[in-house]
């Protein structure tokens, strides 16, 4: 926690005469933007996963009219057709996966009064009037969705809001491409709710946005803009 804070503050630092007051938020920015560019590699995996996946649907399809009366069978039909192909089920989830330590130990490193036994520093930056270590409950309270702090959150929630809806739309083109949806118990176990929910998850992040320290939402609005932009990329 403490060799973070100092990374974080060293940045704060570099981006001072560019950002002033916010430089600390724009440190979040970039640092959520170096997190990306790591997990870039397994996110261009991901996307070659998906895609042998969807070359895979005719293949399943037919195992489905072969195993018609025996879910059980067709299941493992398809888990040994993955395996053959080597196509991982679920390859789509790791970037997201990999990216949960580095929005966690944001989201501690701003719930923290105290780091190392000495007061938090970090706790002082703000994004323009919103705290680092706010959330839209405390700007609610000092001066209600409407005033300094207020609306800060409510540029956040309509560029989630925006971005989301863009990756909703992705998604359901995405699944009406496909040659032949699978009945649910045609699935890999799991993955046919995994399937369902996927577009709507975007949406999530303006739960998220509300109720995490807004250092921690900070990093979820950029990633989840990163994302849309990838995707528009790997996925064309």
């Amino acid at each position: 926690m403490s060799v973070f804070a100092r990374l974080v503050e060293h940045l704060a630092d570099l981006l001072t005469p560019l950002f002033h007051a916010s430089a600390a938020a724009a440190a979040i920015v970039l640092f959520t933007a170096l997190v990306r560019l790591l997990v870039h590699p397994l996110s261009r995996a991901a996307a070659r996963g998906r895609r042998a996946q969807a070359a895979l649907q005719p293949r399943i399809a037919d195992l489905r009219k072969k195993h018609a009366k025996d879910p059980q069978r067709l299941q493992q039909a398809v888990l040994e057709l993955h395996t053959e192909e080597k196509v991982p089920p679920l390859a789509g989830c790791l970037p997201s996966l990999l990216q949960l330590p580095a929005f966690f130990l944001l989201y501690h490193l701003f719930s923290s009064t105290t780091i190392g036994g000495e007061s938090n520093g970090l706790l002082d930056h703000t994004l323009f009037a919103a705290p680092l270590g706010g959330r839209w409950a405390d700007a609610l309270t000092d001066g209600g969705i409407a005033g300094p702090a207020g609306l800060v959150y409510l540029g956040l929630f309509a560029l989630v809001a925006a971005v989301a809806t863009v990756n909703y739309r992705r998604a359901r083109r995405t699944t009406a491409r496909q040659p032949a949806p699978l009945a649910a118990g045609d699935q890999v176990p799991g993955l046919a709710a995994i399937t369902r929910v996927t577009p709507f998850l975007s949406f999530f992040t303006l739960v998220t946005v509300a109720v995490v320290p807004l250092a921690a939402a900070l990093y979820i609005v950029t990633s989840t803009a990163w994302s849309a932009a990838e995707q528009a990329v790997l996925y064309r």
